[in-house]
This record gives structure tokens, C-alpha cells and sequence, in this order.
């Protein structure tokens, strides 16, 4: 098994040489396409492979990955950001999988790790289509939260792909692709108008995003992970817009979808919560706590899992005056995020009051 990594760079420099030493460990072959630097990534680039090339930037990602994949000659081809980090664990996963006679997949997902807690465990990752045989003809596609077209057979990989980045992205550029193709007359696909509904409500525009969010919703295509995390999305705009009745009702229209997700009941009782009624809250927060975790392709934010409830119930019970069961809630959180200020604060306040 030979495998291009294949990456695309703009003004990388405090990044990219990490991300180039993890792939040059398991790469054949290592494919830059440079979209227009200025700060010496290209320098960088150059200094592990001699395939490095120019690419006049379009506003489209997919654009810009298709070139890279285009440039690579290897049967797999497998992408990164550059300021992506692939750990040891998965280094030396992939050189086993490399060894292997045969490979029974066209393409191979791996989970992303893009945010971390105080001792660098993952708080928030999913699946990605990281690796794919060339001769499924591969095509990414949309041109920002782009994705790659490609049927065939499919493994998973426990090892992961970690997101470290350094920097922030600049202000709106993902919103400004997008509505630069519907000036176009381009109409976004259900999973695009979907993220275009996030990028209005990560820009504060929540009436909007409220408009996008239900037609996604009324859109009868679409993944359902996707219809699950609007309807948690369209609540918390709701919620911003101050229309409370609206943000419970599209919380609750996540059932229609599937079963009770932690994050889904988590909210739900951080609603009640805010609201002042606390007997409901607990309910939906216990709820959460005692939810069966299934693995699935969606956005997995293990907080929601075990640490946000068992922290919110010791906040309510603290809050009715039930100390003992607020201790006893604030030791289950600790048990998930022992390092966690809000635990450790907890804790001090517990040990605080017991002194008198």
C-alpha cells in the first residue's frame, strides 16, 4: 500500500512543518499545493518534498483539494491540514495497515479530533473520509466545508487525526464563499445549506440562520446526524432571539429523528434550568446522564456524555439545598474531567462548607 498525502497551504509557517514531519513518517509520496503564501510556507514546503505547487486560489476548497489530488500518483491518497498532527498511535496503525497484502477498502475513515479539555483528551471529533484509492475516482466536492465523493467499500480506524490549530480562521471567510455562490445563482445542497445555517449563527445573524436552519429541517433529504444537530442549533438561537417556547419545541423535534442524543437532553435541561425549574431540569439532566452512547458518524462532544449533566445536577441540587446529593454529582463529574475548574472549584466549595 503507497500512499500521496496530499495538503493544501495558505501562510502556514508556525504549523506546517509539524504537520509535514508526522506525514513524511508514513507518506510515499507528499503533495503541497500552495494557494498563494506569503509568510515562507512554500520555503517550508519544499524543504520535504519537491512537489509543491501553485494554486490561484478561487474561493473553493474543493477546488484547491482536487488539484492536489490530481498532482499525486500513488494508488491511496489521503488528505491533511496543515495544521493537522497524526500522533504516534496512528503512525504506526497506518504503517501496519500499509504492510498489509491486501486492501479490502476504497475508502478508510478516521476519527477527527478537533477540540481538547485541560488534559488533552478530545471533546469534540467525527469521522472523515481520510484515505482513498485513486482508482475510485475520487472528487471533492462543495466549495467550503468540503467533502469527497466516493463510493466503494469502507473500514474505520480508531486512530485519529488530531486538529491543531494555531490560529483562528479570518472572520466569516466560510460565510462569504457561500453566499458568494447564491449571488451566483448556485443553489447549496441540503448538507451545504446546513452549514450555511452554522456559519449565520457563528456570525451572530440568528434570524436568519433560524430561516436556514427550518428549511434544512423541512428539506426531506439530508443526513440525519445533520437534522439531529440543527434541531439543537435552532434552539439555541432561538434562545438568542429570546423566543424560549421555540428553542424547547426544536430541541424536542430532535426525537423525530432518532433517539435521545446526551447533548439533546442536555439541553432540554439547560433550558429548564435558565427557566428556573429546576425539578424539570434534573429530570432531563439525569436523563442525559443515564443515556446509552451509540457510535455513529456524527459530531461527538463526549462532554455531553457523562461530564455536563453530573456537573449541571450538582449546580441544582446545590441550588434546592440537597449539599450531600450536589457533593455526590460533583464526584461523578470529577470521575470523567478530573482536572476540570469547575470540579476542582466545586470541590473547594464542598470542603469549604464542611469546615463551617
Amino acid at each position: 500500500m503507497e500512499i500521496s498525502i496530499c495538503i493544501i497551504v495558505k501562510d502556514e509557517k508556525e504549523t506546517l512543518a509539524r504537520c509535514l514531519a508526522c506525514a513524511k513518517k508514513i507518506a510515499d509520496e507528499i503533495i503541497v499545493a500552495d494557494t498563494g503564501s506569503t509568510d515562507g510556507s512554500k520555503e517550508i514546503a519544499k524543504s520535504f518534498t519537491d512537489k509543491v505547487y501553485d494554486f490561484v486560489w478561487i474561493d473553493d476548497f474543493s477546488a484547491a483539494r482536487n488539484f492536489a489530488f490530481s498532482k499525486a500518483s500513488k494508488d491511496f491518497l489521503m488528505w491533511l491540514d496543515a495544521d493537522d498532527v497524526l500522533p504516534e498511535k496512528s503512525i504506526e496503525h497506518l504503517r501496519l495497515l500499509k504492510q498489509s497484502d491486501h486492501i479490502e477498502a476504497d475508502i478508510i475513515y478516521m476519527p477527527y479530533n478537533i477540540a481538547f479539555d485541560e488534559d488533552d483528551n478530545p471533546t469534540f471529533s467525527y469521522y472523515r473520509e481520510r484515505i482513498v484509492r485513486r482508482s475510485a475516482n475520487p472528487v471533492w466536492i462543495e466549495p467550503v466545508h468540503e467533502v469527497i465523493d466516493v463510493k466503494g467499500r469502507s473500514i474505520y480506524l480508531d486512530s485519529a487525526v488530531e486538529h491543531r490549530k494555531t490560529k483562528t480562521n479570518p472572520s466569516g471567510r466560510n460565510l462569504k464563499i457561500m453566499e458568494k455562490q447564491l449571488a451566483n445563482g448556485k443553489k447549496l445542497s441540503p448538507r451545504l445549506r446546513f452549514y450555511y445555517a452554522r456559519e449565520l449563527m457563528y456570525n451572530g445573524n440568528n434570524e436568519k440562520a433560524v430561516i436556514e436552519f427550518n428549511g434544512f429541517l423541512n428539506d426531506k433529504s439530508g443526513w440525519v446526524e445533520n437534522k439531529i444537530c440543527a434541531c439543537n442549533d435552532l434552539s439555541v438561537c432561538y434562545e438568542k432571539l429570546k423566543n424560549y417556547e421555540n428553542a424547547l419545541s426544536a430541541a424536542f423535534k430532535a426525537f423525530g429523528y432518532g433517539r435521545p442524543r446526551s447533548k439533546t437532553l442536555c439541553r432540554i435541561g439547560e433550558l429548564f434550568l435558565k427557566s428556573g425549574r429546576l425539578s424539570e431540569a434534573e429530570y432531563w439532566y439525569e436523563a442525559a446522564l443515564n443515556c446509552r452512547k451509540e457510535k455513529n458518524l456524527g459530531f461527538d462532544e463526549s462532554d455531553y456524555d457523562g461530564f455536563i449533566p453530573s456537573i449541571q445536577l450538582c449546580v441544582i441540587h446545590d441550588k434546592l439545598g440537597n449539599a450531600e446529593k450536589a457533593e455526590h454529582y460533583n464526584d461523578i463529574a470529577g470521575s470523567f474531567k478530573p482536572h476540570s475548574p469547575a470540579y476542582l472549584y466545586n470541590k473547594q466549595y464542598f470542603d469549604k462548607t464542611k469546615r463551617g
